[in-house]
């Protein structure tokens, strides 16, 4: 038996303000966008050529879903996005003014920091160094 992780659905209040945040910060593409016959819209995307692993961006639809936008997790982090040179993404995304949370920390084992998206969700950025 196969298993294995699609997507993470991550609340927004707009598809296209929140893909242009992971497009422009984290290189994301879009690995699906449609909008089906009742209005709704399915907008995927991914980090990679993977199209079976990513986020599938979900708006908002009622009050209830829009007062967890951006706190999905609590505080905790959303998202973990491993990249392989942390240092140059950090000073990236640092200098597109994204919110830096947590400096660059520099372990044996890794390379990281904590940022915000567009909503205020945490997301870690990992740089694996074994």
């Amino acid at each position: 038996m196969k298993v294995s992780l699609g997507r993470v659905i991550l609340l927004v209040e707009d598809y296209d303000k929140a893909f242009d945040f992971y497009r422009r910060n984290f290189f994301c593409k879009k690995l699906y966008d449609a909008t089906m016959p009742d209005g709704q819209r399915y907008v995927h995307i991914g980090f990679s050529d993977n199209d079976t692993v990513g986020i599938w961006l979900l708006k908002a639809d009622n009050p209830v879903q829009s007062a967890l936008i951006g706190k999905q997790t609590g505080g905790q982090p959303t998202i973990v996005i491993y990249t392989n040179n942390c240092e140059d993404l950090y000073s990236y995304v640092k200098s597109n003014n994204v919110e830096i949370i947590e400096e660059l920390m520099i372990t044996p084992e890794s390379t990281f920091f904590h940022c915000r998206d567009l909503y205020g969700n945490r997301l870690t950025v990992v740089e694996l160094l074994h």
